[in-house]
């Protein structure tokens, strides 16, 4: 696809799109919020939650609740919360939304389906849609060539603008884009063990005080999530839908640490073709994908960056790395049982949440499929 960006820059920094929040006043809700203020191509125009919040300003909605570092954004502060229940009141003030809701996964399919047939765009971090299989689950430096599925599954609702795409689980960001840089030398087993920040739960070091010098061996659905959802990122599209690709065998457990943003990854790996450390760093340093190509607005430069020091990478150094959208690597060594082991960190609520979903907004625009 020849893309223009510049031009595309120049229209829609003089007349942006218009985008809802649904689920607005949770935490990821919140981010989105925040990463969206002073946006060059997305205004938003309306934000939505539960029956609860509805008629309230976002301030009032949110009240005590907002756990953002930043103040809740003044150009948001005022708008009416509508109900995310009144489809096609909301969905007719927008362009397209991003979704937060917090309900249960048959209630996140039906919801997110039903704004899709209103012809709008539905950009999603929820986990519900991410096995169905004509919607897409992007990483935009991954596997960009998956929303081309979307075709398909306008043909299934019916439209002719209003789709699904999803992101995927924020505990894969550290390790994946490494796989991906690695594609060449084949990576056909892994062992994972993540360690993962409570804000993927929603929570602060408040709300959960027991967290403080804790560590849970045990977070409902992340294992699976974790060693299935690379699958079908590193899939292909077939005649359905995207079919999942079989290797690497991917093996992983999840543990909750104290730590407010970042998860990192213990990653151990075995290549069918040999590589040396050298080349396998220069891979790393070399990885881009379309994001980077269209220099969109919230791609990091560089997307990942591999630390010499070993001590590196560290959440408190580190996360914000590329303002939370790049993925930082060290560590690499050789292993006495695998060929290489190495530590990932990403930023769970940015590169891993609302920061990815708004960067697949941002490719689905340039690619013409938000407008």
């Amino acid at each position: 696809m020849n893309i223009n960006i510049s031009e595309l820059d120049a229209k829609l920094k003089s007349n942006k799109l218009k985008v809802g929040v649904l689920g607005a006043t949770g935490m990821v809700g919140q981010r989105f919020l925040s990463l969206l203020a002073g946006h060059p191509w997305y205004e938003v125009s309306v934000v939505a939650a539960s029956s609860r919040s509805e008629g309230k300003t976002y301030e009032e909605a949110v009240g005590n609740r907002w756990k953002m570092p930043v103040p809740v954004p003044h150009s948001i502060k005022n708008l009416k919360v509508m109900n995310v229940n009144k489809i096609e009141e909301v969905a007719g003030m927008a362009d397209f939304v991003f979704s937060a809701v917090d309900m249960t996964k048959d209630e996140i399919r039906d919801i997110e389906e039903a704004y899709a047939r209103t012809e709008t765009p539905v950009v999603s971090n929820n986990s519900a849609h991410r096995w169905t299989k004509d919607v897409p689950m992007v990483i935009p430096e991954v596997n960009p060539e998956h929303f081309e599925v979307i075709k398909l599954q306008k043909k299934r609702l019916g439209t002719n603008k209003g789709f699904i795409a999803v992101k995927p689980n924020c505990s894969v960001q550290s390790y994946v884009p490494v796989l991906a840089a690695w594609k060449e030398f084949e990576p056909y087993e892994v062992v994972v063990t993540t360690y993962q920040a409570i804000s993927g739960a929603g929570k602060t070091f408040e709300e959960w005080p027991e967290m403080i010098e804790n560590i849970i061996p045990y977070i409902g659905g992340e294992e699976e999530k974790s060693e299935k959802e690379p699958l079908r990122i590193f899939g292909k599209i077939e005649k359905e839908g995207i079919v999942p690709a079989k290797l690497p065998v991917i093996s992983c457990q999840c543990v909750r640490v104290p730590v407010l943003n970042g998860h990192t990854a213990a990653v151990f790996v075995k290549l069918r073709k040999k590589a040396d450390k050298k080349l396998l760093i220069k891979k790393l340093a070399e990885y881009k994908g379309a994001a980077q190509e269209l220099k969109l607005p919230s791609a990091p430069n560089e997307f990942i960056k591999y630390m010499e020091d070993n001590d590196r990478p560290q959440v408190k150094l580190d996360v914000d790395f590329e303002k939370g959208m790049g993925v930082t690597v060290g560590r690499l060594r050789e292993d006495a049982v695998y060929d290489w082991k190495f530590i990932g960190l990403s930023h769970n609520t940015l590169r891993g949440a609302a920061g990815g979903a708004l960067l697949c907004a941002e490719l689905l625009t340039a690619q013409g499929y938000i407008y």
